[in-house]
């Protein structure tokens, strides 16, 4: 099978890329022409590719010329439609970086632009795939749990403009933390309560946390109710401080009428501390997400059962934008807003 990367912009695409690589069948070649907006010292290009050791593509024209079975997108949020656009135009199927677009036009284009073309739109939202929200999964949808009242979502992290400054970018990410640290948690909802639809949206935002390092929020809170009268609280802060030894994680808490479930779909880690560089230690074990996540997305469940949980389509992907998109209109005049 060939898989094409489509751009390096993505602090996510050189893992996916060595994945890739690692899989047994898979060849994958990369395209990263458009660094015109990578800040000085970003390495892009050839050169990353050449340095996590995957072949290299100089035009994203050559790159589909090779004949790629799939792609994956890994542009600037902004640069996310044309990118699928033309990957459904050569009738290829896509997997597209999360949040799948910066306005809802463009997610709804998106997604008509693959249905017409009949190729899989799927959007990387790997959180799914943790066993934990796999468990959480189960007790709501046995029963065991009872009725869903309120939900309690924390995905907080470093401030991802460290390593790549467009993510500091509101034009270029479509906003700050809230775009970027909203979505993972939104997505697991529409999946545990069955695509229930998101009604309102309720958020407040700030730049306290690094300000003056870049434009965009850097912290945000918001509030969603669902049609199934659920109400979630999402943190979706850029808040893990830069000495911390991991990234950040994501954090769940599901209050039913018969059991309160709770999850963190990236603490399997055994914690301690070092004597000779005396910081704290993280040591991960237990599953690959995104690895589980691309497997799917190639080759689908390895045993498809109808528990499966298959990777965010198109239309979850544009449902959880549209959360975003109301959070940031909330955010701006003060009020709750209802899902478009």
């Amino acid at each position: 099978m060939k898989v094409g990367v489509l751009s390096f912009a993505h602090v996510h695409a050189g893992g996916f890329a060595r994945l890739l690589a690692g899989m047994d069948g898979v060849e994958v070649r990369a395209a990263d022409p458009d660094t015109d907006l990578a800040a000085p010292g970003e390495v892009r290009g050839r050169a990353f590719a050449e340095e996590i050791g995957v072949d290299y593509a100089a035009t994203y024209e050559e790159l589909f010329a090779w004949g790629p079975d799939k792609v994956v997108v890994c542009s600037e949020n902004v640069r996310h439609r044309p990118l699928v656009e033309l990957a459904a135009a050569h009738g290829v199927d896509v997997l597209c970086e999360k949040p799948l677009a910066t306005t809802d036009e463009d997610g709804a284009a998106m997604v008509a632009a693959c249905r017409a073309a009949g190729v899989r739109l799927a959007v990387a939202h790997p959180v799914r795939f943790s066993p934990a929200y796999r468990a959480v999964r189960d007790a709501v949808r046995s029963g065991a749990a009872g009725r869903v009242l309120t939900v309690s979502g924390a995905n907080n992290g470093y401030m991802p403009a460290g390593a790549r400054r467009w993510f500091g970018d509101p034009a270029l990410a479509g906003g700050g933390a809230l775009m970027d640290h909203t979505v993972h948690l939104a997505d697991l909802l529409d999946d545990l309560f069955e695509a229930s639809s998101a009604e309102e949206v309720y958020a407040q935002v700030n730049n306290l946390l690094y300000e003056g390092e870049v434009a965009a929020e850097t912290a945000g809170l918001i509030t969603v109710r669902y049609a199934n009268g659920a109400v979630a609280t999402i943190d979706c802060s850029w808040s893990q401080p830069r000495h911390h030894p991991a990234w950040g994680g994501l954090q769940m808490q599901v209050i039913g009428e018969r059991a309160t479930v709770e999850m963190d779909a990236f603490d399997q880690k055994v914690h301690g501390f070092s004597e000779t560089a005396r910081t704290p230690v993280e040591l991960p074990y237990g599953v690959d997400l995104d690895a589980l996540m691309l497997r799917e997305f190639l080759f689908g469940p390895p045993v498809p059962t109808s528990g499966s949980i298959p990777v965010t389509d198109g239309d979850a992907g544009l449902r959880s934008l549209r959360i975003v998109t109301a959070a940031y209109e909330s955010a701006r005049t003060g009020r709750s807003v209802r899902v478009g």
